[in-house]
């Protein structure tokens, strides 16, 4: 089976950036303390006017003109949040109607920091059995929404944003598996018996409201190495290829330390990892194509490239995506 392509990238943030000085004025934690056990320094928040699916379109929009594709030849859409504007619809749809690509197929993934690896290997294997030959691939989040601001350990860790890919369909003549541009290869996981590690403490059939995040940050932290190593040891041995030949890793930008950890267990060198944690801290399903985009915009990812995609997130979720760009 041949992959999906990348034709373009975008990405979009609030208005408002939050330092951590500026925290540090309202709740009881200094800038030192973020940067030491996170490697966070900044932030960006949503503002009244803005939401997720506001954000999504305007990443989408960037993304749609980097690949030169109208939003009418979009025949998939899905959207990774955890989230979405309103319990139902789908914000997907929202997107859908602002784009004006009313019509085409249009959901939304829940699987937390997850999600856009989730929804990108769902599109790609919608693609690669001809549902289609475009797909937007869209992970957005207003975390800020669900942050409870009296808990330091926790409100300090995240930020708002989006990020967008578009995919085409493979290049039937030269595939990905044959060095063409493409996805090589997909792991996805999840482990429900961890709920209470990281989860929100509402919702609709639960307790009718939205609720807060609550985390176990240490043991948070202990899954997330051993999982992540694991499942990029499956990536590579699935798409035969040797962790060496990796140009770029594009990991969720959950916290420095996780990045390294992981990075040091599969012998990368750091200076092959993506992080831009520091500069809008954890954004959920929005961080991967967040940092994507950010290094394509830069000049550090070019085609050619062979970039791994990875993330784990609440459920426990995890995956991991294998990409010649």
């Amino acid at each position: 089976m041949t992959g999906s392509r990348l034709l373009g990238s975008g990405s979009a943030l609030p208005e408002r950036l939050v330092t951590n000085a500026e925290l540090s004025e309202r709740i009881d934690t200094s800038d030192e303390w973020i940067v030491e056990r996170t490697g966070i320094r900044q932030r960006y928040i949503a503002g009244e006017d803005e939401t997720t699916a506001s954000l999504a379109t305007k990443a989408a929009r960037a993304a749609l003109k980097d690949a030169g594709v109208t939003a009418g030849e979009v025949d998939l859409i899905v959207l990774a949040t955890a989230t979405p504007d309103n319990t139902f619809p789908a914000t997907a749809t929202k997107v859908q109607d602002a784009l004006g690509c009313n019509g085409c197929v249009a959901f939304d993934v829940a699987a937390v920091c997850s999600g856009f690896l989730y929804a990108l290997a769902t599109a790609d294997s919608l693609l690669t059995t001809g549902m289609g030959k475009c797909a937007l691939v869209i992970g957005a989040e207003t975390f800020s929404r669900i942050l409870d601001w009296e808990d330091r350990t926790t409100c300090v860790l995240f930020g708002d944003g989006a990020g967008a890919i578009v995919l085409g369909a493979p290049d039937l003549a030269k595939p990905a598996r044959e060095g063409g541009p493409g996805v090589l290869a997909s792991k996805l996981h999840a482990d429900g018996a961890h709920h209470d590690l990281l989860y929100v403490d509402g919702g609709p059939s639960s307790t009718q409201t939205v609720g807060h995040l609550r985390m176990k940050g240490r043991e948070v932290f202990r899954h997330a190495v051993a999982n992540l190593s694991s499942v990029l040891g499956e990536v590579l041995d699935d798409a035969q290829i040797k962790a060496e030949a990796i140009d770029w890793v594009v990991p969720h930008q959950a916290n420095r330390r996780i990045l390294d950890a992981t990075a040091k267990k599969l012998g990368i060198p750091p200076e092959k990892v993506i992080v831009t944690v520091d500069q809008h801290a954890n954004t959920s399903a929005a961080s991967v194509p967040l940092a994507l985009d950010t290094a394509r915009r830069d000049g550090r990812i070019v085609p050619g490239n062979l970039v791994m995609f990875e993330a784990m997130g609440g459920g426990f979720t995890w995956g991991a995506s294998l990409m010649r760009v």
